[in-house]
């Protein structure tokens, strides 16, 4: 039986951007199970207290879309005991690690040629699109362990905001919950408590400048353009969130029905 857990958020100090997606009503008048699927930020700086409320969770799965560059930069997760940890990088070991290493060491000049004049809105939307067009394989690996055993699941990335909070919204997509539904849960990522903090080099002067911090903004924002173009992407390579799980994804309705029986009350 899976455990439910209370509404009300709890205080984690390793880990950010944690909550339980349950409560989140779908087309069909019915909610998400509380207990069943979670999203975080990263867990490698668990603390021993957050690692023990994690382990009371019976998460069966932790999904961790971070590569190779995220992992030696951050550390591997904290581990749980008895819970599976799967890591299915959803952007390319290389790709961004002389990007983030720059912006960590915070150079105003090649962050303003990057990032200024809505550069980094641009930088996030593109690789929103590219997630949901290319890496169909990781999304369709997730969705079936989903309906198989996987379920509770803690599905998260360095933030818990771009590539687990896609994830996220595929697994809701495919049992039915309202895109607005989606779009509001995707928001509260902006949360200031909740927020990816930055690792900067102490040895940079202009690492903490307004204007460095304004330029960075834009990445670590959860900004509804950004879903809208991963669902405008779903729409025009396949027609529709329908097409793109059965096409896509090799999510059947059979499958379908399987994920809402074990995601929704």
């Amino acid at each position: 039986m899976t455990q439910q857990v209370p509404s009300t958020e709890p205080e984690l100090t390793g880990v950010r951007n944690f909550r339980d997606v349950g409560g989140l009503p779908t087309a069909d008048g019915r909610r998400v199970a509380y207990g069943r699927l979670f999203r975080s930020g990263h867990l490698a700086h668990a603390t021993p207290s957050d690692a023990a409320f994690l382990a009371s969770l019976g998460l069966h799965t932790i999904f961790d879309f971070r590569n190779a560059a995220d992992q030696k930069l951050e550390g591997a997760d904290v581990e749980l005991p008895g819970v599976r940890n799967v890591n299915l990088p959803l952007t390319d070991p290389a790709d961004g690690a002389e990007f983030w290493k720059m912006v960590r060491d915070g150079n105003l000049d090649e962050l303003r040629g990057l990032l200024s004049d809505g550069r980094a809105a641009n930088r996030m939307i593109a690789s929103y699109r590219t997630i949901i067009k290319h890496r169909t394989a990781e999304h369709r690996q997730v969705l079936h362990s989903l309906a198989e055993d996987s379920v509770p699941a803690l599905m998260h990335c360095a933030a818990g905001k771009d590539r687990a909070g896609l994830s996220v919204a595929v697994t809701l997509l495919a049992v039915g919950v309202e895109r607005e539904a989606i779009v509001t849960d995707y928001l509260e990522s902006n949360a200031a408590h909740r927020r990816y903090k930055v690792h900067r080099s102490s040895s940079a002067s202009s690492a903490y400048t307004p204007e460095v911090m304004e330029l960075l903004g834009p990445l670590f924002d959860a900004r509804a353009e950004y879903l809208a173009a991963a669902f405008d992407t779903i729409e025009e390579t396949w027609g529709g969130v329908d097409a793109y799980l059965q096409q896509a994804l090799d999510v059947t309705p059979e499958i379908r029905e399987r994920l809402r029986q074990r995601f929704l009350d």
